[in-house]
């Protein structure tokens, strides 16, 4: 499992960039962004946060660890049944899956990011996390605070945790609403209202960067957001596009995978995010987050024995 925007933190994953297959996808990323990514998961203090937290600096940090992770693993023989990314996670686990070279992966991801930042600093809105909620219900609640705005489900998250995404007012009616029936709300800090109709215009801007990348079939298959199936190089340009605009539905990607006999999932990438998640979807299943030094060494110990 590939982590998602809003994990990152200054010296994530800086002790595994003497591993070669990370200081490779490291070096690959700065030569084509344009920027050190090293240095910006290496930098301390509060400047280093402050660079850290640009969105585009985090899109780029937490991809290239992710993918970083995966490839070494991958290369000491940890083989992945299946890949699964949240988000932003969703490039990486192209990567991994490689359906697109290194340079395009970050190619990609870099074009991505700027289309949804332009498009939110356009048509600022906002998201946030009602927890103990159920699809049916938040259905309800963004058909009755919509009041002629956006308002939509955005992330499936967990059972009991469903993110909304839409103009700032109606995610504020929504957040009021659902306390007054018991719930809770945790706004995300996001200046767009990603996973929406409001990034159709990154959507139009994506798609035709898309069609220009190559794609090749997954070598390991890959789950997508968009409908939690298998992606191939036929339809991925347009579920890449649609992704934007589309709810990410990650729970339903996990129990797709434990209905097909997945047992063990594996989060690269830092904070464990996504390991939380899993466990609140299926406490039966074995969890990992493989995020530092340790981790990857304990990790790699038990997955291959050595």
């Amino acid at each position: 499992m590939a982590s998602g925007q809003g994990s990152q933190k200054p010296g994530m994953g800086a002790s595994l960039l003497d591993v070669p297959e990370v200081a490779e996808t490291f070096q690959c990323a700065s030569d084509v962004l344009g920027r050190d990514v090293a240095a910006l998961v290496s930098a301390q203090g509060p400047e280093g946060a402050e660079a850290l937290n640009d969105t585009r600096n985090a899109q780029a940090a937490i991809a290239t660890l992710s993918i970083g992770i995966g490839r070494a693993l991958m290369a000491r023989g940890v083989r992945p049944a299946a890949l699964l990314g949240f988000s932003l996670g969703q490039i990486s686990a192209l990567a991994l899956a490689e359906m697109v070279s290194l340079e395009d992966a970050f190619r990609i991801l870099d074009v991505r990011s700027a289309a949804m930042a332009e498009a939110a600093a356009a048509a600022p809105g906002a998201m946030s996390a009602l927890l103990k909620a159920d699809e049916a219900g938040v259905q309800a609640l963004c058909e009755a605070c919509a009041q002629g705005d956006t308002l939509v489900a955005a992330n499936f998250n967990a059972p009991g945790q469903i993110v909304i995404s839409g103009t700032a007012d109606a995610v504020a009616r929504a957040e009021e609403a659902w306390k007054q029936q018991g719930g809770r709300a945790s706004r995300l800090a996001t200046a767009g209202a990603f996973h929406s109709p409001m990034m159709a215009e990154a959507a139009q801007q994506f798609g035709q960067f898309l069609a220009t990348v190559p794609f090749a079939e997954p070598v390991v298959p890959l789950v997508c957001n968009t409908d939690a199936a298998p992606v191939d190089a036929a339809t991925v340009r347009q579920r890449l596009v649609d992704h934007l605009t589309h709810p990410v539905l990650f729970s339903q990607s996990v129990q797709r995978l434990r209905a097909a006999g997945a047992s063990t999932f594996v989060e690269v990438g830092f904070g464990g995010v996504l390991s939380g998640l899993a466990k609140r979807i299926d406490k039966e299943a074995a969890r990992f987050c493989v995020q530092d030094s340790d981790s990857f060494d304990d990790y790699l110990a038990q997955a291959t024995g050595v």
